[in-house]
């Protein structure tokens, strides 16, 4: 069983826990996630098993979320999971403050992960040198946001702004709940956070945990095949059973005894397909003037 499952996290499970659900339920070893969620959030947890598993990293990396910011807030941890440790009213706070501030994180911006992150530091996990009570200086790092749209304005003495962000990886959203309250010249903290789509999966494809345990008890559970997962790459079909063979042996294939030409796929990455099996990801590279698929990732 290789393939992807699109997986909605609900509220209070790790991704961990879902892992490890998963293992349980379909009986396998071999199964990983796409990108971590908070215990808090839910939405969508890209899920491989089986060799799929190994294909994790070539899956599209553009992620959205819809989350709701609390303003006039701070806590420990950046969401209402933590200590509070700063509260004060801003009941004059306007929508169109908010709009004027947010422009700011449009495009590749500079981060400072939350302290309660799963970040490494020197080898140790961040939340986990929180806990200890250590006190470092937490990495920026530089993250790609494509649009923020407000979705409702809550006004009040602690004010909610909701909105839909349409970001690339490694991007937390709580560091930007925290930022855009210091840019309003208060504090901010996530108050709900929901991730709508993550490596091409989309929340109203998705399914739970419990739908996943029933779906496999029946015998109606089929996995997402990679081909369909990795929609992003071109693919390269072997039809000639020389060329798989050489493939599977992890040799480097001549693009041009594919019928390839150069308006096809001059350089990066290609899924490589065979009678609608994935058989691995290449990469195509030029050696001597020549085109080559160099073997990436072999499945079979």
């Amino acid at each position: 069983m290789d393939g992807f499952i699109n997986l909605q996290k609900l509220a209070g499970w790790t991704s961990h826990d879902c892992v490890a659900k998963v293992r349980r339920i379909l009986q396998t070893k071999k199964v990983g996630h796409g990108g971590t969620l908070d215990p808090a959030a839910v939405g969508v947890l890209p899920i491989a098993i089986g060799k799929a598993t190994r294909l994790l990293e070539y899956l599209p990396a553009g992620k959205a979320y819809r989350a709701i910011i609390r303003l006039g807030v701070q806590t420990t941890t950046d969401d209402l999971e933590g200590e509070v440790v700063y509260s004060q009213p801003i009941p004059d706070l306007t929508i169109a403050r908010i709009e004027s501030v947010l422009a700011a994180f449009i495009g590749e911006i500079v981060q400072t992960p939350p302290m309660y992150s799963a970040i490494q530091v020197n080898g140790q996990r961040l939340y986990k040198l929180a806990r200890a009570g250590e006190v470092i200086d937490v990495p920026t790092r530089q993250v790609t946001i494509d649009r923020i749209d407000i979705l409702k304005w809550t006004p009040g003495d602690f004010p909610e702004v909701e909105v839909q962000i349409a970001c690339g990886g490694g991007t937390y959203i709580r560091s930007l709940a925290r930022d855009l309250g210091e840019n309003l010249g208060t504090r901010g903290v996530l108050a709900f956070l929901e991730r709508n789509a993550s490596c091409g999966f989309r929340l109203t494809d998705s399914i739970t945990l419990a739908e996943l345990e029933s779906q496999h008890q029946a015998g109606m559970f089929t996995p997402i095949s990679p081909d369909r997962a990795l929609t992003d790459l071109p693919t390269a079909t072997l039809t000639d059973a020389d060329l798989v063979k050489c493939w599977s042996q992890g040799k480097k294939l001549p693009v041009a005894e594919l019928g390839w030409t150069t308006s096809n796929v001059d350089s990066g990455y290609v899924k490589v397909m065979s009678d609608r099996v994935c058989l691995g990801i290449g990469e195509i590279q030029s050696i001597a003037g020549e085109q080559f698929i160099i073997p990436q990732k072999v499945l079979m």
